[in-house]
């Protein structure tokens, strides 16, 4: 067993930035656990421009943290605390990144000049190109080894020990060595991302899974869990097919499983070629589906694409070798917004592919480089989740209901139905820094606990232990499924009934096979079954991480199936099917009157948030209702003396 003040869990850009401040505000007693100091989604994952919101740092245009935390709170079901602490410390977290040598641009005078990026008002939006978080997180990690931080690599947390109420420590798999490490802890920072492994059709990063079904399991709350980003991604390389991917307007081509009888479906819906090519322009500003922009909009794009693949049972792919139809464009017949920005970018060339060289060079050059010459060969897609908006709930210093246990990063669910581009990457950094800040605030802090509730952890640990390795024999012994092909199966029907299309007799299904499965795995331990012979590591990683994986389905499910019981309907990034009728819904996919639609909601619960406690004794979820924290019921700040005070006196930490 090691004894450590601090944990910090994840190794992507909100981990790090967390474990630097740490170990800045003098918290030395830690150590950063990873899987993989390579793996992760920062590291790994990017888009056509990836985006950095933050205050604006240019121009005359006024700008505020009131104005732009309300942009944040205004997207719906945000908690006004968390909005004006992402506003607040967004100038902070983008100068500490610059500063580490995070190429953002600026002028020639040293203004960071910005840009509008989706559901922002003023031009915010910042960027170092497509690896924004790439450099982010190796600049982060320099910065990490230079403080001299410990960095336990190849470790898996395979639990979170706790009471519900307060933290114990974590129970961790050596990837390497096969071994298992106890770890007692008095803070544990959690920044595994979003449960990234929950879908099939995905564009996080193949080495990224998440892990926030052991947080439900430990008794941490989650909140806002059915609110996601979905949009077209393709599938190898896995990412964001944003911006001038679509407005360069490629050819939407569906072929059968082995790549034939190619056929342009998206002219079964739109009544001309140009009011088609319209619709695809905008995808590249509109990239996440929202069932707003379903109906005469964009986004009718992404259900026409998810019937395709998860209906039809088709492949879909994007061509930039031939224009829409094998015709000749138009220019002047297109939209004036898709005509105008073409010609401004001098982007109207004869093919997709000579557009986007034209127009982004470097986002036509990263398929070649990732062994698909887009001149040559056509770019397999699908509707893919790409981010949780939900997460863990926290409060104002990023500190779940569990003391001691704090989510950063993608983990904690600080956003609601749709919020700006870029800023994830914002509240990752904002988070990390108060996670960080209050911990150091209060470093002299540690837990004890009673003999009995320590030896019931250990108990607990050992019980954890035993079920990984009695359950993969006993599954290896019944000749059942393997650990891949039940991910395989768990993973396509998530994403056929809970993700941008849900449907309610799907996941009903869904969670009933998952609970029984989970009580198979959960069962109680006989000691004397316990093997001694070793599993192999690798399969004992991946059950861990299946085993978690089902958590965080059926959690997310019944977040699902509560909310159209609250009377929910089709908004953000998701539609529900009508119940008990096949018709009549006011978004309609032609030709599937299965799949007719109830309309969007009005944004009827934008001041209400969903929590969500998976009670492990009894193997299921309580589900509450609660109204936002008002960003308005904040007070403007007092007099700098009286700040200034209660700055000195640590008053300011009692939110």
């Amino acid at each position: 067993m090691l004894k450590v003040h601090t944990v910090v869990v994840g190794s992507g850009a909100a981990g790090l930035n967390g474990a630097h401040r740490l170990s800045r505000y003098g918290v030395k007693d830690m150590i950063l656990v990873t899987e993989d100091m390579k793996f992760g989604t920062s590291r790994n994952t990017g888009s056509d421009k990836q985006t950095y919101y933050k205050l604006s740092l240019s121009g005359s245009a006024p700008d505020s943290i009131r104005s732009l935390a309300q942009v944040l709170y205004d997207g719906g079901c945000v908690d006004g605390d968390h909005a004006l602490c992402e506003a607040a410390l967004s100038a902070q977290g983008f100068f500490k990144l610059m500063e580490l040598g995070v190429p953002f641009p600026h002028d020639t005078y040293g203004e960071f000049v910005g840009y509008k990026t989706d559901h922002d008002p003023n031009d915010r939006g910042s960027s170092a190109g497509p690896y924004t978080s790439r450099y982010m997180t190796e600049a982060l990690e320099e910065a990490v080894r230079q403080e001299g931080i410990s960095i336990c690599d190849h470790w898996q947390v395979i639990q979170i020990l706790s009471d519900g109420e307060a933290l114990y420590g974590i129970l961790c798999l050596d990837t390497e060595k096969g071994n298992y490490i106890l770890i007692r802890c008095t803070n544990l920072v959690y920044a595994t991302g979003g449960p990234a492994g929950m879908y099939a059709d995905s564009v996080y990063p193949a080495s990224q899974f998440g892990s926030s079904g052991l947080a439900f399991e430990a008794g941490a709350l989650g909140k806002n869990l059915t609110e996601w980003q979905y949009g077209l991604a393709s599938l190898k390389p896995r990412w964001n097919v944003s911006g001038s991917y679509m407005q360069v307007l490629p050819r939407f081509v569906s072929t059968d499983k082995k790549g034939g009888d190619q056929r342009e479906f998206l002219m079964d819906y739109y009544g001309t070629w140009e009011e088609m090519m319209d619709m695809v322009f905008l995808k590249g500003y509109q990239w996440p589906f929202d069932a707003r922009k379903v109906s005469g909009g964009s986004s009718m794009i992404d259900l026409l694409v998810y019937r395709e693949t998860c209906v039809k049972g088709r492949r879909v792919w994007l061509d930039y070798r031939t224009n829409p139809g094998g015709r000749q464009i138009d220019f002047q017949a297109l939209s004036e917004e898709a005509k105008g920005y073409l010609r401004q970018g001098d982007a109207c060339q004869d093919t997709p592919y000579e557009r986007l060289c034209r127009l982004n060079g470097p986002a036509a050059a990263f398929y070649k480089e990732h062994g698909v010459d887009l001149k040559n060969q056509m770019l397999e897609v699908a509707v893919c989740a790409q981010h949780n908006n939900g997460g863990l709930s926290i409060d104002a210093w990023w500190q779940t209901n569990i003391k001691g246990f704090f989510a950063v990063g993608e983990v904690a669910g600080t956003h609601g139905i749709c919020r700006p581009g870029g800023s994830a990457l914002n509240a990752g950094q904002a988070g990390s820094a108060r996670a960080a800040e209050f911990i150091g605030a209060h470093k002299d802090w540690e837990r004890t606990w009673s003999q009995e509730k320590e030896k019931d952890f250990l108990s607990q640990a050992e019980r954890r232990i035993a079920m990984g390795e009695e359950i993969l024999k006993r599954w290896r012994a019944g000749n059942k499924k393997g650990l891949a092909q039940r991910w395989k199966a768990a993973s396509e029907q998530m994403s056929r009934c809970g993700a941008m299309l849900r449907d309610r007799e799907g996941m009903e299904q869904m969670v009933l096979e998952i609970t029984g499965e989970l009580e198979e795995m959960e069962g109680k331990r006989d000691k004397e079954y316990i093997t001694t012979e070793q599993e192999e590591t690798r399969q004992k990683a991946l059950f861990y991480r299946y085993f978690d994986m089902r958590l965080c389905q059926k959690t997310y499910l019944a977040a699902m199936l509560d909310y159209m019981d609250h009377g929910g309907k089709s908004r953000g990034s998701a539609v529900y099917r009508e119940e008990g009728q096949t018709g009549g819904g006011q978004i309609r996919i032609p030709g599937l009157t299965a799949f007719s639609l109830d309309g969007p909601d009005g944004r009827a619960h934008d001041h209400e948030v969903q929590e969500i406690l998976y009670d492990r004794e009894e193997k299921n979820c309580h589900i509450f209702w609660r109204k936002v924290r008002k960003l308005e019921d904040i007070p403007e700040p007092q007099a700098f003396e009286s700040v200034w005070k209660a700055y000195r006196e640590k008053q300011m930490y009692h939110v």
